[in-house]
C-alpha cells in the first residue's frame, strides 16, 4: 500500500510544474480575495425575480463565475393550464426552487445571486430567498409586462431596494425605459433599464445599477 501511495505522489509531482501546487488546478481564475487571506471580501446578496420564463436562470448563468446551481425540472402537461408558454414556446424546463451564482466585482466586492421561481405556486419560498439581500433585480418581458407586477408589489411592500430590467427577447418590440416606467407605474427614483440576460456585460451593468441604487437608498 505504501508503494502505491508513493508511486501516486511521484506521478503527481512529476506532472506538476515547478513551484505550482497541483491542488490549485485552476489558479489563474482565482480572485484576489481567494489568494490573499488578509483581504476579506464584502459579500452581498442579490435576488433576481420576475414572472415565469422571463430569463432569471439565463441571467444568473451568463454572469456567474462559478458553475451555477440550478433546480430545473422538466415541464409536464400538469402545468399546461397555469404556465403560459405563449412568449416562450420552446421552454422545456422551469425553476422549482432557486438559481444560485457568484460574481466578483471590483476585486473585493462579491455578489451572490439568488434567482427566484416565477410561478405563483412557488412564491411561498420568496421570504426565505430575500432574507439578507441588499436588493433585487425585477426582470420584465414587454410582451407580458403584467407578469412582473407580483414581484414589484412584493419588493415595494417589504421595502427592499430594486431595479427593473427589461429583458429584450429576439423579435420583441423595443421600448424606451420611460415608456416601461409609465406602463408599470414605477416610481421615478427606481432605475429602469433595457438589457439582454444572455450578455454578461449587460447583466453586469444591471447589477452595478442595483448596487448603486441600494447604496443611495440604504447607505449604511
Amino acid at each position: 500500500m505504501d508503494s502505491v501511495v508513493s508511486d501516486a505522489e511521484a506521478g503527481v509531482a512529476s506532472d506538476a510544474e515547478p513551484g505550482v501546487d497541483p491542488l490549485l488546478d485552476d489558479e489563474e481564475n482565482l480572485q484576489a480575495w481567494q489568494t490573499d487571506r488578509t483581504r476579506a471580501p464584502i459579500a452581498t446578496k442579490i435576488v433576481v425575480a420576475g414572472g415565469f420564463g422571463v430569463g432569471k436562470t439565463t441571467l444568473v448563468t451568463s454572469v456567474s463565475e462559478i458553475t451555477p446551481l440550478q433546480t430545473e425540472a422538466l415541464m409536464t402537461r400538469a402545468s399546461e393550464e397555469t404556465d403560459d408558454l405563449t412568449g416562450t414556446p420552446d421552454k422545456l424546463t422551469t425553476t422549482v426552487a432557486m438559481d444560485f451564482g457568484r460574481i466578483t466585482l471590483d476585486d473585493d466586492l462579491v455578489l451572490y445571486l439568488f434567482g427566484t421561481p416565477g410561478q405563483q405556486r412557488f412564491w411561498f419560498m420568496w421570504d426565505d430567498l430575500v432574507r439578507g439581500a441588499i436588493g433585487a433585480v425585477v426582470l420584465a418581458d414587454t410582451r407580458r409586462l403584467s407578469d412582473c407586477f407580483p414581484a414589484l408589489d412584493y419588493f415595494e411592500s417589504c421595502g427592499l431596494p430594486y431595479v427593473v430590467a427589461v429583458n429584450h427577447f429576439d423579435g420583441s418590440e423595443v421600448f424606451e425605459p420611460e415608456d416601461v416606467r409609465e406602463a408599470l407605474t414605477v416610481p421615478p427614483h427606481i432605475p429602469v433599464m433595457i438589457m439582454d440576460a444572455r450578455r454578461r456585460i449587460s447583466v453586469v451593468e444591471t447589477l452595478l445599477a442595483l448596487v448603486g441604487h441600494a447604496l443611495e437608498v440604504s447607505p449604511e
